[in-house]
């Protein structure tokens, strides 16, 4: 018997690994840019392309479930791998098996592509170009879906990440700006970095003047305690002040485990809680898609 006959050195067969809500891995395929995931947002298959590849940001969320992240850009891009990478995940139909068999028929679909990943994607000064690469393969492969940009909206000033952005625009794309918090503090013990809540919204006004925007909204407890009536109610003034410019807010609660040192304090709200404060978006006449 030959070694490689030998049953003792058989490797035994590897688990099935599924799409999940609970898993959005950028090392899903053991790819370096590009990566599917199942997003309770879009309701299906999310294309994500990751330009952090280094795990860093120029914030420090503490719901973030990178791990290692550290402060920084995103280093230099290696475009022609990115679009290849694209494009054999676009070419390629076997996406089908790695989603759960149970998986409704409209789960299945690809919904978007979507900039997003191991840090700010803005960082990137090949931002414009990925969105180029972004809307060159989705259109060779006839796909009506959007582009979408996940960003905090911190470096919307810089005319580099403008030109990107009136790009995705030109593509039918979408930005989604994160607004977790308003007041200064609250944004520095979630978000790692505070503004004021003026600088925040002139970088959502130059954003609305380049493409259609949502916001995105993460509310979780700290210390088993939501946030607090201020927090509450300066984020209400805040969305009503721009519900004539926005196209409305995903809300979401905490899905996945943080990976940073502040994890203990979170806990994800219940829906009952959830739902409550989705109404209270609502009331201030801009429409609410919420992912519990």
């Amino acid at each position: 018997m030959t070694a490689s006959n030998d049953p003792r050195n058989a490797q035994a067969p590897q688990p099935v690994r599924w799409l999940t809500f609970s898993d959005h891995d950028p090392d899903f395929l053991n790819l370096t840019y590009v990566y599917p995931v199942l997003s309770r947002r879009m309701q299906g298959i999310s294309i994500g392309i990751n330009l952090n590849t280094n795990n860093a940001c120029n914030w420090a969320c503490v719901y973030c479930q990178v791990p290692g992240l550290h402060r920084g850009d995103a280093p230099e891009v290696n475009l022609p791998l990115l679009e290849a990478e694209l494009k054999g995940l676009l070419d390629n139909p076997a996406l089908s098996p790695m989603i759960p068999p149970d998986t409704p028929a409209a789960m299945r679909e690809i919904r978007d592509i979507a900039f997003s990943g191991n840090g700010e994607p803005t960082s990137s000064p090949q931002f414009l170009q990925a969105v180029d690469i972004a809307k060159r393969q989705r259109d060779a492969h006839g796909l009506k879906i959007p582009l979408v940009l996940i960003t905090n909206g911190s470096l919307m000033l810089r005319p580099e990440v403008q030109e990107g952005i009136r790009a995705l625009k030109e593509a039918g794309g979408v930005v989604w700006f994160k607004v977790d918090r308003l007041l200064p503090e609250s944004m520095k013990q979630i978000n790692g970095i505070s503004y004021k809540p003026e600088q925040i919204q002139h970088r959502l006004d130059v954003a609305c003047s380049l493409a259609p925007v949502w916001l995105q909204t993460c509310w979780v407890a700290w210390d088993g305690k939501a946030p607090g009536a201020e927090d509450e109610a300066a984020y209400l003034e805040f969305v009503a002040r721009n519900a004539h410019q926005i196209q409305g807010v995903h809300l979401y609660g905490l899905a996945r485990p943080s990976l940073q040192p502040e994890a203990p304090h979170l806990t994800a709200l219940n829906a009952e809680t959830m739902n409550a404060w989705a109404e209270r978006i609502r009331a201030t006449g801009v429409k609410v898609q919420i992912s519990i």
